[in-house]
């Protein structure tokens, strides 16, 4: 048996706070490029950068700014702007004018500055998978942080995918909870009878699971789905494996990915507190049967629903129990050794 990271790491808003630093500098997954409109020139939309007001750009170039003015402070844009079409980035205050890179145009009545000890306060910004990336002076490269997880999903069109149904949860437990929870399946008997039925190795607590090539449904079974099947088409470049079984990937900090042969659920982690995260859970399909008069998504959704409600309430359980005085701390029995990544991970950029 392996300790877990100590209980403070849970429950203690300070661990939090110095956490959300270390994660500023990692390169974090914000949203889909498509729900931001940042498909062309021109495009600006505002996002939240763990508790930060963020202006992305695109002027040909993805570019990412604080919603900061540095003249004095005020905001460029609403929190809540909508992703819209703009030349320049103009403050509503004195008139300062930035152009989309950040670089400062005008500054009325300020003649004799230098505008390049003006520009925006900027910020790393990438693309992969269809998402939108940022990070603050990152060590490393988006694809260097990504490792082999673009490699082993390369058959998956993940950049193609469009949105089918979105579901978002407010989930009261820490973030590291959530992902523990996703990486490993002792729990899976006990909490998830309708996945277990589906996926039968995953009753037994995943320790004799051919992860590389992918997890197997029952017979008859290809998909994620309450029949275990849809009438929607395999995405077309996937090996004899893919077509029909499930591959898994936690991206850190904070992608989840579960991949069926049709469809993509991508999870999205907000950190809200150190007891509280948003979970933004999309169920991704192929473009050409979104289109379809006939697509109904419902059968993904509805089993999507129902396992993630299952392991949102046992997450906040794990939340709650945390807070009790009797609790000493965690352990990992030794079939959930690679829920041990999120100790692995965290503790040595912590440092």
């Amino acid at each position: 048996m392996e300790a877990a990271l100590p209980r403070e790491h849970y429950t203690d808003p300070e661990y939090f706070t110095r956490e959300r630093e270390m994660l500023r500098r990692q390169w974090t997954c914000i949203a889909r490029l498509a729900d931001l409109g940042l498909t062309g020139a021109g495009r600006v939309a505002v996002v939240d950068f763990y508790g930060e007001s963020i202006v992305v750009t695109h002027d040909g170039t993805l570019r990412a700014h604080a919603n900061v003015c540095r003249h004095r402070g005020s905001q460029l844009l609403p929190a809540d702007c909508a992703p819209c079409d703009m030349k320049v980035l103009r403050c509503s205050y004195h008139s300062w004018t930035y152009a989309l890179d950040g670089s400062l145009l005008h500054a009325p009545h300020a003649e004799g500055i230098e505008p390049a000890d003006f520009a925006l306060t900027s910020l790393a910004v990438d693309d992969w998978g269809g998402w939108l990336w940022l990070a603050e002076e990152p060590a490393e490269s988006l694809l260097a942080q990504l490792g082999e997880v673009p490699d082993r999903v390369r058959r998956y069109p993940l950049a193609d995918l469009v949105l089918g149904v979105r579901f978002t949860y407010d989930v009261r437990a820490n973030w590291k909870v959530i992902a523990e929870n996703y990486n490993e399946c002792y729990h899976c008997g006990p909490v998830h009878p309708e996945l277990c039925r589906l996926v039968p190795a995953f009753a037994g607590g995943g320790s004799d699971i051919p992860w590389d090539d992918g997890v197997p449904h029952r017979d008859g079974a290809w998909t994620f789905t309450m029949t275990g099947t849809s009438d929607r088409a395999p995405f077309p470049d996937l090996d004899e494996h893919e077509r029909v079984r499930h591959k898994g990937e936690l991206i850190y900090p904070n992608l989840m990915l579960s991949l069926a042969a049709e469809h993509a659920a991508a999870f999205v982690l907000t950190p809200v507190s150190i007891d509280r995260t948003i979970v933004t859970c999309d169920l991704l399909f192929a473009p050409d049967e979104r289109e379809k008069s006939t697509f109904d998504p419902s059968d993904a959704g509805e089993f999507w629903d129902l396992v993630n409600r299952q392991d949102w309430g046992v997450c906040e359980s794990v939340q709650r129990g945390m807070t009790s005085r009797y609790f000493r701390g965690g352990w990992y029995a030794p079939m959930e050794d690679t829920s041990l990544d999120i100790r692995r991970w965290l503790l040595a950029r912590l440092q």
